[in-house]
């Protein structure tokens, strides 16, 4: 799935992207490290703030041993 901006996807949809689990994918959603957007009793995530989830939680290699 290719990430566009003003994408709204569903927590599927992050949890297929993150390669982690619908529980772990709430939790984060849960806590607001992934905003959400709420459309009724839905919730969906903006892909831009996927991307920005993504972009702060990446790190080089020797960033763990330092």
């Amino acid at each position: 799935m290719l990430l566009k901006d003003s994408t709204l996807l569903k927590s599927k949809n992050v949890t297929e992207i993150l390669n982690i689990s619908h529980s772990k994918a709430y939790h984060l959603m849960q806590i607001g490290e992934i905003p959400t957007v709420r459309i009724g009793k839905f919730l969906r995530i903006r892909s831009e703030d996927l991307i920005k989830y993504i972009e702060a939680n990446t790190y080089t290699f020797s960033q763990y041993f330092e």
